[in-house]
């Protein structure tokens, strides 16, 4: 076997092991296949049929009031009566058990929500797989990474009609394809340095989903290099709920041409 074949045999594997564990944590019991319901909090204390208790949202936070026989477990604590869990950070979630269920409490564009997640929801114990197109490595693309003087914050539209997220933006990530230059506006990542980069193409709507397809790039090297993997994009929540409030792509991420790597749109979608 040439070393170029032992190269791809490998990358592939690598690709292979990584889209194993991303359908792992979405299959999870308690993730987002398993939520039944989005719930938007106001003033008036309000039960629902996925969750104990009556909630609502006041300038202290959000708020629950139990009944006598219903129990929440908060940080490995029951709690019965009433509850405030004070107040929720943007884009924070706070998650409480119920039996085996847990909670999601949030805030997302600056509204108070409560997620239940019940690991017997149909969507999760449905799900199987997410389409892909086979690994590539033409797709693992080396860039530049061009930081901001200052972040920039950045307001995107979301999923869910009506509302907006702002991001603090600290760059743009450049490279070629095709021999043309594209740059992407990136969002801070999970860990320290690594960027998130939210994007379509020419194949969304057609292909892969059409509203966002998501990248993680490694944190740049000392020069500002990067590796751009688009055999890595992969599908947000709202891909596969509409329960999701998942942030769409700045203007200027939304490429011309097709990416022909990554995830596809979810069979959920596609079948309905």
């Amino acid at each position: 076997m040439a070393v170029q074949e032992i190269d791809r045999v490998g990358f592939v594997q690598r690709w292979e092991e990584w889209h194993r564990g991303h359908e792992q944590v979405l299959a999870d019991p308690h993730g987002f296949l398993a939520i039944t319901s989005l719930r938007w909090l106001d003033q008036e204390p309000t039960r629902f049929p996925d969750a104990p208790g009556a909630w609502s949202t006041t300038a202290e936070g959000v708020q629950v009031r139990l009944d006598q026989d219903e129990e929440l477990v908060v940080d490995g604590a029951a709690v019965h009566g009433h509850h405030s869990f004070g107040v929720i950070a943007e884009r924070a979630s706070v998650y409480v058990t119920a039996g085996d269920a847990v909670i999601e409490v949030a805030k997302r564009g600056g509204h108070d929500i409560i997620r239940p997640r019940h690991p017997e929801n149909p969507l999760r114990v449905g799900f199987t797989h997410t389409p892909a197109y086979e690994p590539d490595p033409r797709w693992s693309l080396t860039g530049r990474y061009l930081p901001f003087e200052t972040p920039r914050p950045t307001t995107v539209g979301a999923s869910v009609e009506g509302l907006q997220h702002v991001y603090d933006a600290p760059g743009q990530v450049e490279f070629e394809l095709d021999g043309a230059s594209y740059r992407l506006t990136a969002f801070n990542g999970r860990q320290p340095g690594s960027l998130q980069v939210l994007f379509t193409d020419a194949t969304s709507g057609v292909t892969t989903y059409a509203a966002n397809r998501t990248v993680s790039v490694a944190a740049p090297d000392a020069d500002g290099t990067v590796t751009i993997d688009f055999n890595r994009a992969s599908n947000l929540p709202c891909a596969y709920t509409d329960l999701a409030t998942c942030p769409l792509p700045p203007a200027e991420n939304r490429l011309p041409v097709p990416v022909e790597a990554g995830e596809k749109i979810p069979y959920q979608r596609l079948h309905g």
